[in-house]
């Protein structure tokens, strides 16, 4: 593969679908080859000049052979489906988030992809911003020693203007919850940067939602990491109107650090011990409603990080048991409800 581009399939043109397929096309190393959903070509408004579009995986894999990758950008309950069937046809995945909406659906196609010998991309596109990799580094470089703890606070708005009628958007089987479709980014985040968490107590609640959603749309958990120090994430999709605020604050022995911003996309506070804060490089502005700037604007990194890892030796950036422990951490939240 390394003298030729990487041919890339899309299953799923809806707004994340499309997004795949424009930074594909901009890209001078991959080719884009294939279009599928169920929706007519009219509707989903996906037109690539040469680029034929399927109404099913099944046809798309059978009719164009040398496809070398698929992005799964299909509703969050179809992202295993179509992983294996990608698998079992021989090529490399690039799944959108959530991996699945269950660990052992995750385990099923982590087995496939070890049999098929192929890569399964997980995207977690947020781990590219410039104040997420100058975290990252300052949390590997102990410069905050030892870490106490750790508050995730998520506070967005989700109204009807999102859960229209006659979408998949709020049904249980194929959404699985706000901390699967808004949310993941930012426990991926927090596993990135600490581990994995037990002894996990969550309370939720449903405020806004009882008429659009199968499912609570706030909630309080509290847990500890299994390395070090305690932890807790508060969020809700009840805030009116529009998008607040996500944020991240560390307290370690050397000092503390906070993000904020609307995806955790700017350092707010950093007072840490025999630590300066550098100028960061900027970051895209945030996004809302179908305008996809902020964490989508970085998926141009996800692409060339296939290119990268299949041409040049370069690892994933999140690869497939990462995007499962993101899905098993979710699960076990989840699982910790209160009765």
């Amino acid at each position: 593969m390394s003298g030729s581009k990487i041919k890339f399939g899309v299953i799923g043109c809806g707004h994340i679908g499309k997004r795949h397929a424009e930074m594909v096309s901009r890209n001078a190393d991959t080719e884009l080859v294939a279009l599928c959903d169920i929706l007519p070509q009219e509707k989903t408004g996906a037109n690539y000049t040469g680029v034929p579009y399927f109404a099913s995986a099944e046809e798309m894999l059978a009719s164009v052979p040398d496809i070398d990758i698929v992005s799964v950008c299909t509703p969050n309950g179809l992202h295993a489906e179509h992983s294996l069937k990608a698998l079992n046809a021989k090529k490399h995945v690039v799944c959108e988030k959530p991996m699945a909406l269950k660990k052992s659906d995750c385990e099923a196609i982590i087995f496939k992809a070890l049999q098929m010998h192929k890569q399964v991309f997980c995207v977690m596109q947020n781990r590219y911003s410039p104040p997420a990799q100058w975290i990252k580094q300052l949390i590997e470089s102990k410069a905050l020693g030892n870490i106490f703890m750790v508050q995730l606070d998520c506070y967005w708005n989700r109204d009807e203007r999102y859960y229209k009628a006659g979408t998949w958007k709020g049904k249980l089987a194929l959404d699985g919850g706000v901390l699967f479709t808004q949310f993941s980014h930012f426990i991926d985040m927090m596993y990135w940067l600490f581990g994995d968490i037990y002894n996990i107590k969550s309370l939720f609640s449903n405020f806004t939602h009882t008429k659009n959603t199968e499912f609570d749309d706030s909630g309080f958990v509290s847990f500890q990491f299994l390395e070090q120090g305690i932890g807790s994430i508060n969020f809700s999709t009840s805030i009116w109107d529009q998008n607040f605020a996500s944020s991240m604050i560390i307290m370690g022995e050397n000092g503390t650090v906070k993000l904020g911003g609307q995806y955790m996309d700017v350092v707010e506070y950093c007072h840490v011990k025999n630590v300066e804060m550098p100028k960061l490089p900027p970051t895209n502005p945030a996004n809302d409603y179908g305008a996809y700037k902020g964490s989508a604007a970085n998926h141009h990194y996800v692409i060339e990080n296939v290119v990268n890892t299949l041409k040049n030796g370069f690892t994933a950036s999140t690869n497939a048991l990462e995007g499962m422990k993101v899905v098993e951490i979710i699960e076990k939240i989840y699982a910790a409800k209160q009765k």
